[in-house]
C-alpha cells in the first residue's frame, strides 16, 4: 500500500506514520507560503523526514526546499495537457470588452494578498494617460472588494473589468495581448504555462518559485521585482510600444518552443516511475 498526497500533507504523513504506510508527498507552493514562522518551520522539518520522497514542481523550489528543510526532493513539472487547452479554446464566449487598437491585458488568479493584483491596478492607474488599455481579471477571493473600490475611486471602470472565476479561461487568454502575473510567491504557476502555450507576451514578478524558470530567465518574457511598481510600469510601457514588436515576438517564440519541458505524457511517466518504486 502507498499513499500519494497532493494536499494536506501534514495530516497524510501523520496517518501514514500511525498506520505504517509508505507515503509520497507533493508540495506545490514555495516555502514562503506555508512556513511563515519558526514554529511552522520546525513542524515541517520534522514531518519532511517521513515521506519516501517529496515531489516539487520546479527546480528553484527544489533548491529552496532541500536547503531550508534538509530533504532530497524530486522535481517533476506540472503535466501540461495541450489537448485539453486546444479543445477548450474552441469554445465561444460572449465577450466584447477588449478592443482593437488597445493593449488588452489579462490577469488570472485568486484575489488574495499573495496574488497582489492591487499592484497591477496601481500601475495601470498611473499609465492611463500614456497608453490605451483594457484589463480583465479572472478570479474570486477576499480582496475583490478592495480591487473594485480602487477601480471605482480611480475612474477605471471603462478600462478594467473583474469578471469572476471561469472554468474555461482559455478563450479569454486567446483574446488578450499581454498576460501579467503579480504574485508574491508561487510554485510553478500554471497560468504562465497556459499563456505561454497560447503565445502571449508575459510580464511576471520574479517571485519564488517558477516564473524565472518558465520564462527562461527572461528570454521568454519579462520579469520584475516583487512589489516594484516602477518596474512593472516600465515593462508594460515596453510591451505596449509597437517598436518593440520583434523583441516581443522572439520572447513568445522562445517560450512556445520550450513547452516540451512540461509535456503531459513526459511528466506523468515520471510520476508513474516514482510510484512504481514503492509498490
Amino acid at each position: 500500500m502507498l499513499i500519494l498526497s497532493f494536499q494536506a500533507n501534514i495530516y497524510a504523513i501523520f496517518f501514514a506514520v500511525v498506520f505504517k504506510i509508505d507515503i509520497l508527498t507533493r508540495s506545490n507552493t514555495a516555502p514562503q507560503g506555508w512556513s511563515s514562522n519558526i514554529l511552522k518551520r520546525y513542524i515541517f522539518k520534522i514531518f519532511f523526514k517521513y515521506p519516501k520522497k517529496t515531489i516539487v514542481n520546479s527546480k528553484d523550489f527544489k533548491k529552496k526546499l532541500d536547503s531550508e528543510f534538509g530533504v532530497k526532493s524530486l522535481c517533476i513539472y506540472n503535466p501540461f495537457n495541450e489537448q485539453i487547452v486546444n479543445k477548450k479554446i474552441k469554445s465561444k464566449v460572449k465577450f466584447n470588452f477588449f478592443k482593437k487598437n488597445f493593449i488588452n491585458i489579462i490577469n488570472i488568479g485568486r484575489m488574495t494578498d499573495q496574488k497582489d493584483q492591487i499592484l497591477l491596478l496601481k500601475a495601470l492607474s498611473d499609465l492611463k494617460y500614456k497608453i490605451n488599455f483594457k484589463l480583465i481579471i479572472l478570479g474570486k477571493g477576499k480582496n475583490k472588494k478592495l480591487l473594485e473600490n480602487f477601480i471605482l475611486e480611480n475612474n477605471l471602470r471603462k478600462n478594467i473589468k473583474i469578471i469572476g472565476f471561469k472554468r474555461n479561461p482559455y478563450p479569454y487568454i486567446k483574446k488578450s495581448d499581454i498576460f501579467i502575473l503579480t504574485s508574491k510567491f508561487e510554485g510553478l504557476p500554471n497560468v504562465l504555462l497556459e499563456a505561454q502555450f497560447l503565445k502571449k507576451t508575459i510580464i511576471s514578478t520574479d517571485c519564488p518559485t517558477g516564473p524565472r524558470e518558465i520564462l527562461l530567465n527572461g528570454k521568454a518574457g519579462f520579469l520584475f521585482k516583487v512589489g516594484s511598481l516602477n518596474q512593472l510600469k516600465n515593462k508594460i510601457l515596453f510591451a505596449a510600444n509597437k517598436k518593440n514588436h520583434k523583441i516581443l515576438k522572439k520572447k513568445i517564440e522562445n517560450g512556445y518552443y520550450s513547452m516540451n519541458r512540461f509535456s503531459f505524457n513526459k511528466n506523468m511517466n515520471l510520476y508513474l516511475k516514482e510510484i512504481k518504486k514503492y509498490l
